[in-house]
């Protein structure tokens, strides 16, 4: 772990929605975007990493996510989200003077496609198992899952480790319920509920599925447009992204990189997280 002392942090998104975050390290910024029905926790033990090799963290809460607010009146297209990671890059660029590194898993990583493409904003991007050509039945099995308890929510922390298991018998069960009681809030009944808004992910006009494929074209568009460099990491395991589909991207990307990691799913930063960070480290100590 890092000895450095993590900071929390709060900025603005594109609609004035406050967006929570936390940064540890100090160095080249390094701003990290996590996907969909997550929070910025899951970037814990690479911002740690990060800061130990002279970086400096930025973690946040993507909007209707952990702590950041929901939107009440605004939406969950993945429009709205890369209009957030516009803002919150140009909000970071004017704390520290400088264009940060990328880093985006899943909906974080098509969020950073959609601002980079309105205007130059980072240093360069690194894509956890995301580009805009997804396997639909992959996609639809994990909304399936997220939805599942989204309304009832579970009578215990157990319970929601029994479901998580149940989705990703892959990944060894953790110790301790510490990290899952981050990504989760308990109501006034004492249920516990996953920590997003279940607007994000109901399928409605407010939601990530507003129109997605009008959103997905255009990302896909913008990929040959982004001049700097650009990692695509994908889980050799994948269930959301093809690997003919992410070398494809790869090879569209002026400046594209292409790595798998073994015995990882989609959620690669959790299911080989030091895999992971090694190859991204590898990544940003060849950036000049």
């Amino acid at each position: 772990m890092s000895a450095l002392a993590k900071e929390t942090l709060e900025a603005q998104g594109a609609d004035g929605n406050l967006l929570s975050g936390s940064v540890v390290g100090e160095g080249r910024p390094v701003l990290m975007l996590h996907g969909g029905g997550q929070t910025r926790h899951a970037w814990q033990r690479t911002a740690e990493r990060l800061a130990d090799n002279g970086y400096a963290a930025y973690s946040f809460d993507m909007r209707g996510h952990g702590d950041s607010a929901w939107v009440i009146e605004a939406g969950y297209s993945f429009h709205d989200y890369a209009r957030d990671a516009g803002a919150l890059v140009d909000w970071l660029k004017r704390e520290t003077g400088t264009a940060p590194i990328g880093v985006g898993a899943s909906l974080g990583g098509l969020s950073m496609i959609g601002a980079e493409d309105d205007e130059p904003r980072f240093r360069a991007i690194a894509l956890v198992d995301i580009v805009p050509k997804m396997r639909q039945e992959g996609a639809q099995r994990i909304i399936s899952f997220m939805t599942a308890a989204a309304q009832d929510g579970f009578g215990s922390l157990e319970a929601a480790a029994e479901a998580i298991a149940a989705y990703m018998p892959q990944r060894k069960r953790p110790n301790s319920l510490d990290g899952l009681r981050k990504n989760m809030r308990q109501r006034d009944d004492g249920r516990w509920h996953w920590h997003w808004d279940p607007v994000f992910a109901s399928g409605g006009e407010r939601s990530i599925m507003a129109d997605a494929p009008k959103h997905l074209l255009r990302f896909d568009e913008a990929i040959e447009r982004l001049a700097l460099p650009v990692l695509v990491v994908r889980g050799m395991s994948s269930e959301l992204v093809d690997e003919k589909d992410a070398r494809d991207a790869a090879e569209r990307l002026p400046e594209g990189r292409y790595v798998d990691i073994a015995h990882a799913g989609h959620m690669i930063v959790g299911d080989r997280n030091d895999a992971f960070t090694e190859a991204l480290l590898s990544f940003l100590d060849d950036l000049s």
